[in-house]
């Protein structure tokens, strides 16, 4: 998933515009509904960003896969990511970071740091590395495919406004809002775990031709 692709400086350039993009502009100034900005930030920060960054790294000093190998485990940071993505999509908390600045940066960093954490985890270190934690970096991607397609398939067919705003939610009613937030993480976030961790067990199915 490394070799052949574009140059690291232009993975994280990329990774790097990408959150530019999401945090600063267009993305907050579009006028979308607050739900759907928020999902399209996070779907941009977890599932393009946090690769992007993850590969641009991945194998460099910066690399923590080669620093601190016990802390990189794919599993507990999938499970991580789990519990900080579906905490912060309790309705409270939600509500809580979408009127604070201080706490929606908050959750946008943890977001980010707990994006970061798993893929790299999962496709980070030497290419030894690599090849004997593949199969914890194909289950974290691939549960992590699982937790985000049943969240968002959860918000999408919510028959009740979870993340209400106040009247129209730039056009729409609350609960259009809702479920197009849903659909995007459903959508994306399924999408993009789903095919890291296809893309990791080629490369293992690859190695083992090799052996």
């Amino acid at each position: 998933m490394i070799a052949g692709g574009p140059s690291r400086p232009g993975l994280t350039g990329g990774g790097l515009l990408v959150l530019a993009l999401a945090w600063l502009w267009p993305l907050p100034h579009l006028g979308l509904p607050p739900f759907t900005t928020h999902m399209t930030m996070h779907m941009a920060v977890v599932a393009v960003a946090a690769p992007l960054l993850a590969l641009g790294v991945a194998g460099t000093r910066a690399d923590l896969v080669l620093r601190r190998p016990a802390w990189m485990a794919a599993i507990p940071a999938s499970l991580a990511e789990l519990m900080i993505v579906w905490a912060w999509h309790a309705p409270a908390l939600h509500e809580l970071a979408r009127d604070h600045l201080a706490l929606k940066a908050l959750e946008q960093l943890s977001f980010l740091a707990a994006g970061v954490w798993l893929w790299l985890s999962a496709l980070g270190g030497r290419p030894a590395q690599r090849r004997e934690r593949a199969t914890a970096g194909v289950t974290a991607l691939l549960l992590t495919a699982m937790h985000m397609t049943l969240l968002g398939a959860l918000l999408v067919v919510a028959p009740r406004v979870l993340y209400p705003c106040v009247r129209l939610c730039g056009g729409v009613d609350a609960l259009t809002d809702q479920h197009i937030g849903g659909a995007i993480m459903l959508l994306v976030g399924g999408a993009a775990y789903l095919a890291g961790g296809v893309g990791l067990t080629a490369d293992v199915i690859a190695w083992r031709r090799r052996a």
